[in-house]
């Protein structure tokens, strides 16, 4: 019988493990890869993409370095539709849901649900269906709302790269660390850097960092 592949992304090591734990005890899933930040995650799935071996189930938390569970999420269902995304999390605030819901994610549960749930919401996304945990179904239940025709969100305006940079910017990272990371130069990160200032209508590192805390995208 052909099983579900899941790769788990967690930042902390000790969740990976319990989750693995979990989800060895079902028999129709299978763990194939693990990540502990964002950007691993895309490059994990760009590799499997490569070799024709894409996971069925992501399973990812929001708050992860260098690149955040939300635009994770966003770029999985732009550039790899045929992985659903399960979001586990310890946020369970409308703002955190109604954003993953809105890039896409299959399901999202609260990391205080119980075993038998999570292994329920990566059967049902392997099978094309939503999955909420009954605290997050209220909350969409209650909630949930179109963003206001014509409130463009800035972060909208932004590119894949921008975006990356972004969050390393608010992590604190340097030009020079960041253009190592992502393999480019440090003059790159730097007019990406003022890009950003003028699409975000901001004028410091500083004020990107408050800007990228306001919109969720670091603790």
């Amino acid at each position: 019988m052909s099983k579900i592949k899941v790769i788990l992304a967690d930042d902390h090591k000790l969740v990976r493990q319990g989750l693995l734990k979990i989800l060895e005890g079902a028999s129709d899933i299978e763990v194939v890869g693990e990540a502990s930040d964002g950007l691993e995650v895309l490059r994990a799935l760009e590799e499997r993409k490569a070799s024709d071996d894409l996971p069925h189930v992501l399973l990812l938390d929001i708050s992860m370095p260098r690149l955040s569970g939300l635009e994770v999420a966003r770029r999985v269902n732009k550039d790899h539709p045929s992985v659903r995304v399960v979001v586990l999390s310890m946020h369970e605030e409308e703002e955190f849901i109604l954003k993953m819901v809105r890039v896409g994610a299959s399901g999202y549960l609260v990391k205080d649900s119980a075993a038998t749930q999570l292994i329920d919401a990566i059967r049902s996304a392997y099978q094309g269906k939503a999955f909420f945990s009954p605290a997050v179904s209220k909350v969409l239940a209650e909630s949930y709302r179109e963003v206001a025709p014509g409130k463009e969100d800035p972060y909208d305006r932004l590119n894949d790269r921008e975006r990356e940079i972004l969050h390393l910017i608010a992590e604190g990272h340097t030009n020079k660390a960041i253009a190592e990371m992502l393999f480019i130069s440090a003059k790159t990160v730097d007019n990406h850097r003022t890009n950003l200032m003028r699409k975000l209508n901001v004028h410091s590192a500083a004020e990107l960092v408050r800007w990228a805390a306001r919109k969720g995208l670091v603790d």
